[in-house]
């Protein structure tokens, strides 16, 4: 197993991006390529730091402050009364913990909600909520590695369903322009037979 991957297995796998990296991957590549420091994870905390140290035999440095503080694990949750159904949380939980259809209530998937908090800033109503689910535990006292590996794979089946949507809309856009090139074939064959 490379050494990324040994990384990634130790991320909490929120997929918050609050280390400057669009994902758990990413940092996990980023710190194996020594662009990242192993100090940028502030739901993985102090012990996650530590974690990180004793897989790369990197030194435990306190956690970054410019990427935030470790703390409690929050779960979204939306005030159905002020949801408008504009789906843009949806489409910012990386790991679809979030359901619902345009203009209709969505509400939050508990067990699936990683706490990562990216589904607030798009919220135009500010109905999404935190509410703090493990008292006074943070970092990995707050989250499970069996929680971990769940957020990984829903974040993973999400990056497999968007890529399939892309590629099939690619391909519709593929089988449209062939049925275009088509018709003007047949067009041109038509006019030279006149």
């Amino acid at each position: 197993m490379s050494l990324s991957l040994r990384i990634l297995s130790v991320l909490p796998q929120t997929q918050c991006t609050r280390c400057g990296y669009p994902d758990c991957e990413a940092y996990a590549n980023a710190i194996e390529s020594k662009e990242a420091s192993i100090n940028q994870c502030p739901p993985g905390g102090e012990e996650g730091i530590q974690r990180l140290s004793d897989l790369t035999g990197l030194p435990a440095l306190p956690l970054n402050p410019e990427n935030g503080s470790e703390g409690p694990r929050h779960i979204a949750w939306i005030d159905e009364q002020w949801c408008i159904g504009c789906t843009l949380c949806i489409t910012a939980c990386p790991t679809d913990a979030i359901l619902g259809a345009s203009k209709q209530m969505h509400t939050v998937i508990e067990d699936a909600c990683t706490g990562c908090e990216l589904c607030l800033p798009v919220c135009p109503v500010d109905c999404i909520h935190l509410e703090n689910v493990t008292l006074g535990n943070s970092g990995w006292n707050a989250w499970t590695q069996e929680q971990a590996n769940q957020a990984k794979k829903r974040y993973q089946l999400k990056k497999l369903r968007l890529s399939k949507e892309q590629g099939e809309t690619h391909q519709d856009k593929n089988i449209i322009g062939l049925k275009q090139s088509a018709v003007q074939a047949a067009l041109e064959r038509a006019k030279t037979q006149k």
